[in-house]
C-alpha cells in the first residue's frame, strides 16, 4: 500500500494516474526485462495518447519523424536486405509514436526527477549481477516469473573479465551505466539531503562508477568523464576543468604514441595497468577490415551508392562481408548506419531532430537556469543530468550502436521525450509562482 501511495505522487496534471503508475513500473523494470517493461509501457502510452490535447501531427517536432517514417517505408519496397528491411522498421516507427506519447509523463520537473530515481533504482540488478559474475562466479541463465525474465549471466563476464551483468555484452552494460551515471551524480549533489541518505546515495554512486570501469568499455569510460562537468554545471568549470585535465594527464601520457619513454613509464606506474593497457589497444596492429575506420569508409561508400532510400535495415551486415571478407553486424556509427539502411534524407530528419533537441534545450539555459522553484526542488541539477544523459547516449552512438539493445533504445526515446518537455518548461520556469512550492512538497 505504501508503494502504491508513493507511485501516485507527482503525477503530472495532464496525465492519467493509472498510466503514470504503469509508466513508473515499466521504467523500473526496463533494465531487467524489456518484455515486462513493454507490458507496462504499452497501456501507459495508449492512455497518454488519448489524454494529449494536441494531435500528433500538430507538434512540429513530430513532422520530421513522420516524414522519415514515410521514407523508410518507401525504401523497404526496393531494399537490398529484402524482408530484413521490414523487420528493421520496428526499431523506428513505434518509437516515433512513443516519443510523443511519453511526453505526457515527463512534462514537469518533479516527474522527470522521479523518473531519474527509477532509472537508478532499476539499475541495482545490473551492477549487483555484474559484481557477482566477476567476484563470486555467478552463472546464468536465471529465470524469474516462469521465464518471463531471463538473465544470461556469463561467469567472469562477457567478454571474459569484463563486467556485463544481466546484459549480453560488456559494451551494452557500459552504455547503460554511462546513461544513468549523470542521475547518480545529480542525486549525490542535490541540496537538502540528510547525512544518512547522502551516505546511501554515495555508496550507489561509487558502485555505479566501479561497475562502469569494470566493463572495460572505452566509450563508457569517456561517458563517465564527460558527464561530470555538465552535471556539476558551468559555474564550477573554472576549477573543475583544470582538475579534470590534471587528473587525466597521466592517462594520456601512458597511452598516446610519441611520448618519451621515461615519461611514459612513469605514467604507466601511476595509472592502473588495466586502464592504460585497454586504451592502448586502439594503437595496436589489427586487420584493416576489423577496424572501425574501415567500417566507416565502407559505410560511406555504400551511402554514396544508394543515397536516397538506402539499402534497407541490416544491409550493412549483409554487404560488408561481401566487400571485405569479414563480418560486422553494424557500422559502429548511428548516422552512418541509418544512412546505409534508409538513405541520407531520412538520416538528416532523424539525427537532425535529435541534435536540434539537444541544441534548443542548451540554448534555453538547461545548464545554467536558476529560478526559485528550481533551487527549492533541485530541479536545475536534475534537468542538467537529464540533458547530460541524453548527450552521453548520443556521443556513445558516434562509435558504437547500443541502440540495437531494446532497453537502451526505449531509454533513449524516454530521454528525448523529456528533452522535448524541457523545451517548453524552460520557457516558463521564471513565471511559476513561488507559492506552488507549498503544493508540491
Amino acid at each position: 500500500m505504501n508503494c502504491f501511495i508513493w507511485l501516485k505522487r507527482f503525477c503530472p496534471v495532464s496525465a492519467d494516474l493509472r498510466g503514470w503508475i504503469l509508466f513508473q513500473i515499466g521504467l523500473f523494470l526496463l533494465p531487467s526485462s524489456a518484455f515486462l517493461s513493454a507490458l507496462c509501457f504499452l497501456p501507459a502510452l495508449v492512455i497518454a495518447s488519448f489524454r494529449r490535447s494536441q494531435p500528433y501531427w500538430k507538434d512540429p517536432w513530430n513532422i520530421s519523424f513522420m516524414t522519415a517514417g514515410v521514407l523508410m517505408i518507401i525504401g523497404c519496397l526496393g531494399a537490398y536486405s529484402e524482408w530484413l528491411a521490414w523487420i528493421g522498421l520496428a526499431n523506428w516507427l513505434p518509437f516515433f509514436w512513443c516519443f510523443w506519447a511519453f511526453q505526457g509523463y515527463l512534462c514537469t520537473d518533479f516527474a522527470r526527477r522521479r523518473c531519474a530515481l527509477l532509472f537508478l533504482a532499476g539499475t541495482f540488478p545490473v551492477f549487483i549481477t555484474g559484481f557477482g559474475q566477476l567476484w563470486l562466479g555467478w552463472e546464468g541463465p536465471w529465470q524469474f516469473l516462469n521465464g518471463l525474465i531471463i538473465w544470461f549471466i556469463a561467469p567472469g563476464g562477457e567478454p571474459q573479465g569484463r563486467l556485463s551483468g544481466l546484459f549480453d555484452y560488456a559494451n551494452i552494460a557500459g552504455a547503460w551505466l554511462a546513461v544513468v551515471w549523470p542521475f547518480a551524480l545529480a542525486f549525490l549533489l542535490q541540496p537538502f539531503v540528510n547525512i544518512r541518505n547522502r551516505v546511501f546515495i554515495s555508496a550507489i554512486t561509487i558502485a555505479i562508477a566501479i561497475a562502469l570501469i569494470l566493463t572495460d568499455s572505452r566509450n563508457a569510460w569517456g561517458g563517465l568523464i564527460l558527464a561530470i562537468p555538465f552535471v556539476i554545471g558551468p559555474a564550477r568549470w573554472i576549477w573543475l576543468l583544470p582538475v579534470l585535465s590534471l587528473t587525466l594527464m597521466p592517462v594520456a601520457l601512458a597511452v598516446l604514441p610519441g611520448v618519451g619513454l621515461e615519461l611514459q613509464q612513469w605514467a604507466r606506474q601511476v595509472v592502473p595497468e588495466g586502464i592504460w593497457a585497454r586504451l592502448n589497444d586502439m594503437y595496436m596492429q589489427r586487420s584493416i577490415a576489423s577496424t572501425r575506420l574501415n567500417q566507416w569508409i565502407v559505410a560511406v561508400g555504400l551511402v554514396l551508392e544508394r543515397p536516397w532510400l538506402g539499402w534497407g535495415a541490416a544491409a550493412f551486415s549483409v554487404v560488408y562481408p561481401l566487400r571485405t571478407g569479414q563480418w560486422h553486424g553494424h557500422a559502429h556509427n548511428l548516422p552512418l548506419e541509418v544512412a546505409v539502411a534508409h538513405g541520407i534524407p531520412a538520416t538528416i530528419l532523424v539525427i537532425g531532430t535529435v541534435l536540434a533537441l539537444l541544441a534548443v534545450t542548451l540554448k534555453r539555459g538547461v545548464l545554467t537556469i536558476s529560478s526559485p522553484i528550481n533551487e527549492m526542488c533541485a530541479g536545475s541539477i536534475f534537468d542538467r543530468a537529464w540533458w547530460t544523459a541524453s548527450f552521453v547516449l548520443v556521443v556513445l552512438h558516434a562509435s558504437d550502436m547500443p541502440f540495437f539493445d531494446s532497453r537502451l533504445n526505449i531509454a533513449g526515446w524516454i530521454l528525448l521525450a523529456g528533452l522535448r518537455c524541457m523545451t517548453l518548461s524552460l520557457k516558463s520556469d521564471q513565471d511559476v509562482p513561488s507559492k506552488i512550492l507549498l503544493d508540491v512538497q
